[in-house]
Parts: C-alpha cells; structure tokens; sequence
C-alpha cells in the first residue's frame, strides 16, 4: 500500500510538474500580499493605540473578534459582497494576520524603557526621530515576531483560498478529499508544511541579520 502511494506521487510530479510550481507561485502570493497588507495597516494601528490609549481598547477589541471567526467563514461571507477569487482570500487572510502584527506593535512600543524616550527627547530629538530612530528600532524585536506569527497563519491559512477559486495548494489538497486520493492529500499537506518551515527560517535570518546586535557575543 506504501510503495503504490509513493508511486502514484511520483506519477503525479511526472504528469503535473507544471501545474504544481504554479500551484506554490500561486499560494506563496496571495499570502505575501497578505502579509504586507496586514503589516501595512497593523503596525500604523499598533502606533496609533500606544500614542492614543483611550481607542486602544477598541481597536485591539475589533480585531480581537475578528480574529475569532474562522478564516472560512469570512471567506463565505465575503463571497456575496466581493464574489469568488483572490480578493476575497486576501482580505481573508488579512483579517487573519491583523491581531498578532498589531498586539505585538503595542507591547512592543510600550516596553520602550521610558528614560530612553526621555532622554532621547532631552538631546533634542523631535518627536518623529525619537518614533524611528529609538522607539521602533527597540520594539523591532517583538514585531518582527508578530509578522512571523502572521505570516505561518497565513500560509496554513491560504489552502482555504482554494475554496473559491483563488488557486493554491489547497487546490491539491481538496482534489485529493473530494477523490479520496491519499497521495493528493500527502503532497499538499507537506508542500504547506515544508512552505511554512521555509518561511519561518527565512523570516529568522532576516530578523537575525537586522538585528545582529542581540546575537553577539
């Protein structure tokens, strides 16, 4: 049973070589869309709920209960307003990533010791050079996590996609259910996984190679 699964996944790579690599391009971006999407609108958020406290609770609160309901769901609902295809996955995917991009900017940004804030502002910096040259560069930390975070969710996320005709590897992985063909399932289900472990180590570098400081010994 073993040997004619393997079998019939090397079949399919002999055959569908083609239409797999289009299947990875797909799914690798909408999911980079997405993710700089989520960064594009949570880290300005984030800011936003550190600089102004009273609309923290309700910002965070939004995307908090956004995050709650099931990426397929929004999918679902989305299909009336925007139809079928990569739009709606998107913005599916980027209700996904939002929370933890923008939770990690805040904690990030209210860990800033406050006597560097200060002192920053006694060696008369401005306001904008004490936000990117002192509060950012030391919150870089905690939301480089949070883009991490986003980032495997989403990918694991974007199968989903699939479901309304926006393409991916969840293409692969429901051909495989809807035939009851386990060697379909394998090859999505690891492709997802080697993806997300791909970008999660690639993710790490960056972090490592902007922020050497911390790792010098």
């Amino acid at each position: 049973m073993e040997n004619n699964i393997w079998l019939q996944m090397k079949d399919y790579f002999n055959n569908n070589m083609d239409s797999f690599l289009i299947a990875i391009k797909e799914h690798l971006e909408i999911s980079l869309i997405a993710l700089m999407i989520a960064i594009i609108i949570g880290i300005p958020c984030g800011y936003v709920c550190v600089k102004f406290k009273r609309l923290e609770k309700q910002i965070v609160s939004l995307f908090q209960v956004l995050r709650v309901i099931p990426s397929l769901a929004v999918l679902l609902l989305l299909i009336p307003v925007m139809g079928t295809g990569v739009k709606s996955a998107i913005i599916a995917l980027v209700l996904l990533a939002m929370p933890p991009v923008l939770m990690n900017t805040v904690v990030g940004l209210k860990e800033v010791p406050d006597f560097m804030v200060e002192s920053a502002y006694g060696i008369g910096m401005t306001e904008k050079q004490v936000l990117w040259k002192v509060q950012f560069p030391l919150a870089m930390p905690l939301i480089f996590t949070g883009i991490k975070t986003a980032m495997i969710e989403i990918i694991a996320s974007a199968t989903l996609a699939a479901k309304i005709g926006a393409g991916g590897l969840g293409g692969i992985i429901f051909t495989g259910l809807g035939l009851n063909r386990t060697d379909l399932l394998l090859i999505g289900g690891i492709t997802v996984g080697l993806l997300t472990i791909a970008t999660s180590l690639l993710l790490e570098l960056i972090n490592r190679t902007m922020m050497k400081y911390k790792y010098v010994r």
